[in-house]
């Protein structure tokens, strides 16, 4: 991560796009989330039905190659990129995208001398909170210019 510290006006500037990059980001994990449980439900109903006739076909040696999962887990993969290259697109941003859903975003800032973290939560208007860096969100307070 770099090292860019956020004034709480910053922050709050910055704010709409990374409402717009978390719904992006929130949507590609929800995607990839059903797929996987497709994927889990397809591997189960196939389990036995396939094992059994993998047996049979490698005892007659027939193996025709053909993976029924290859087109989902290929999808699953591509989707887990997108979802890596969303999550990088806070880093670069000099953010810390603490969890995705519900979104919860800590910008680095100095408060009176101190290194802090300006906390946003998904649901909030605007950013008014901080903590310390070992307080997390429980430890949060309001922002003296908030």
């Amino acid at each position: 991560m770099n090292d860019k510290t956020f004034t709480l006006a910053e922050a709050n500037a910055l704010l709409p796009q990374l409402k717009a990059d978390l719904q992006r980001l929130q949507a590609l994990a929800d995607q990839y989330e059903r797929l996987y449980r497709e994927l889990q439900r397809r591997r189960a109903q196939e389990g036995a039905s396939s094992l059994r006739e993998d047996v049979k076909n490698n005892v007659n040696g027939i193996n025709d190659g053909d993976d029924p999962f290859f087109e989902l887990e290929g999808r699953l993969d591509f989707l887990r990129l997108e979802v890596d290259m969303e999550v990088a697109n806070f880093t670069r941003k000099g953010v810390l995208l603490k969890m995705i859903s519900p979104g919860l975003i800590d910008f680095p800032a100095v408060l009176d001398g101190e290194n802090v973290l300006i906390c946003w939560k998904e649901g909030e208007e605007r950013i008014t909170h901080y903590h310390s860096w070992d307080e997390g969100f429980r430890g949060r307070k309001s922002h003296p210019e908030a």
